[in-house]
């Protein structure tokens, strides 16, 4: 009895060895965990955003830039964007889930950038952190800096990510509350809410 049970225990070894340099070997040379900056190129980005109208232009020449002022900054912001619809991702660099969907916004930023305004609001962080971030993941547009989380609150969001959609009339359509894991999910949002 005890070597049938020495050898089932042997047999349950072998078998999370093997699993494990399976699983091993499938994946990249890169650190578990680590993510990997899917911002278009340089050329790409500037191919893909000439022609943009002058207040989406503004938002690209201040690309990847935190912008101090908090919510009073964030209505100018918007207030600036006004008849054109707007994509307000809230992240901060200490959050999971909003390192995990950044790549997301690199790509889709890019893709709709010279119909829909992108902007950021960069909540209860670090500007430190917060640049050494953005310097990882290089976006088209800046971020409004609000380290008391005001907007976050006051667009009633339960934890971070989030993104909010505003319409061309500068009126809230829709509040996403989580993180976007796909190009498909966010590109569908944006053209379901503000009809892109």
């Amino acid at each position: 009895m005890r070597k049938a049970v020495y050898a089932i225990i042997g047999l349950g070894i072998v078998a999370v060895i093997v699993i494990g340099l399976v699983q091993s070997s499938s994946k990249s040379d890169r650190p578990s965990g680590q993510l990997v900056s899917r911002a278009p190129s340089a050329a790409e980005t500037k191919r893909a955003l000439e022609g943009a109208p002058p207040p989406l232009a503004s938002l690209h020449k201040r690309a990847n830039t935190l912008i101090p002022g908090g919510k009073s900054r964030y209505k100018s912001e918007l207030a600036a964007l006004k008849g054109h619809p707007t994509v307000v991702n809230l992240w901060a660099s200490w959050c999971g889930p909003c390192r995990l969907e950044f790549p997301v916004f690199q790509q889709q930023a890019v893709h709709f950038g010279r119909q829909v305004a992108f902007l950021g609001v960069d909540s209860g962080d670090n500007h430190g952190n917060a640049s050494s971030f953005l310097n990882q993941f290089p976006v088209t547009y800046p971020s409004v800096e609000d380290g008391g989380e005001r907007v976050a609150q006051e667009l009633g969001l339960r934890g971070l990510p989030g993104t909010a959609y505003y319409n061309a009339n500068g009126k809230l359509v829709y509040l996403h509350q989580g993180g976007y894991s796909q190009d498909s999910d966010l590109s569908r949002d944006i053209r379901r809410y503000l009809g892109v």
